[in-house]
């Protein structure tokens, strides 16, 4: 019987050691899963891909970035809210996020309480786009041409509660005129579908939308900022065209399970802020249409507080449908 315990304390003695050795371990000491719950090509995506080999040059370690679209990224998104809170998987944050606690009933997560938030990364301008055939060139163009044939101009979106999606039936309710929404999987496919002229409009985000608006294939009508983008600044703000107080912006970010350490959270976003300040990274970020942040935790979840609110009233004051899940 000594014998036995003996053995059991020397074993259990080992295995102390090594789970310290392993928790001792600094971080990161392996690949660091980035998960985007929507199609490559998007604006987290970019952002996400932006940030990879910075953050592999400085830390030794890979930042993958993984694409898994579907059900407007809440799959994906509660996915990694199950994930163990150790920092080695973590969530690309956009504006539906913010959006989806108003228009889902019965999500499998609470985004404030399953997540930690790391830093906001970027703050991304939404811009309104049309086909060239159809004959709108301002706002007060469109809202004419709806009121004049309601039901006639369709729109597309990245789907049900997407930011897209969202900044349009607020532009509706604002100018009193009816269009029909075409939801995608992803902000992506819904402004290729515009560009191939199978869709009328909608509004994308700048650095999806702005390649296609230079090489003609889309006309760029209004931003949806406070204030007019680097990248488009030819192009009038939606408030200014004519719908005053009108703001519907995108943003990105990254988030990480709730109880993810504070140390890792604070050299995640040190790191990450790090790498959004680099020359090459802002002008590239920026000549895209996305303007880089690198906020602190604190400030992030103030956002994430401020956004969740606001757009409960858009959706409460436009009476979208509450989408099952």
């Amino acid at each position: 019987m000594r014998h036995l315990t003996s053995a059991i304390m020397v074993s259990a003695t080992a295995l102390m050691a090594t789970a310290h050795a392993l928790f001792a371990q600094p971080y990161p000491s392996r690949p660091v899963r980035v998960i985007d719950g929507y199609p490559p090509g998007g604006t987290t995506d970019i952002v996400a891909r932006t940030i990879a080999p910075r953050f592999l040059e400085s830390q030794g370690q890979p930042w993958v970035v993984e694409n898994r679209a579907g059900a407007q990224g809440i799959i994906a998104t509660d996915m990694v809210a199950r994930s163990a809170p150790d920092g080695y998987t973590l969530l690309m944050f956009t504006g539906g996020h913010a959006v989806h606690p108003s228009i889902y009933k019965n999500l499998p997560y609470d985004l404030m309480k399953a997540f930690a938030p790391v830093t906001w990364t970027s703050d991304t301008t939404n811009v309104l786009i049309a086909h060239p055939s159809v004959p709108v060139r301002t706002v007060k163009d469109l809202i004419a041409l709806a009121k004049a044939q309601p039901g006639r101009l369709n729109f597309s979106s990245g789907g049900v509660g997407s930011p897209g999606h969202v900044a349009m039936e607020l532009l509706k309710n604002m100018a009193g005129i009816d269009m029909k929404h075409i939801p995608y999987k992803g902000g992506t496919p819904a402004v290729l579908d515009i560009v191939a002229g199978h869709v009328d409009l909608g509004f994308g985000t700048l650095p999806v939308a702005h390649p296609h608006v230079r090489s003609g294939r889309l006309r760029a009508i209004a931003v949806a900022s406070p204030k007019r983008s680097l990248a488009l600044p030819e192009v009038s703000t939606v408030a200014e065209a004519g719908l005053p107080g009108f703001e519907a912006g995108n943003a990105t970010g990254v988030l990480a399970p709730a109880g993810t350490p504070r140390e890792v959270i604070a050299k995640l976003q040190q790191e990450i802020a790090r790498i959004l300040k680099l020359p090459e990274v802002r002008e590239r970020l920026l000549n895209l249409g996305t303007e880089p942040v690198g906020s602190t935790p604190e400030q992030f979840g103030d956002y994430l507080r401020t956004q969740i609110a606001k757009w409960a009233k858009v959706v409460k004051a436009t009476g979208m449908e509450l989408q099952a899940w």
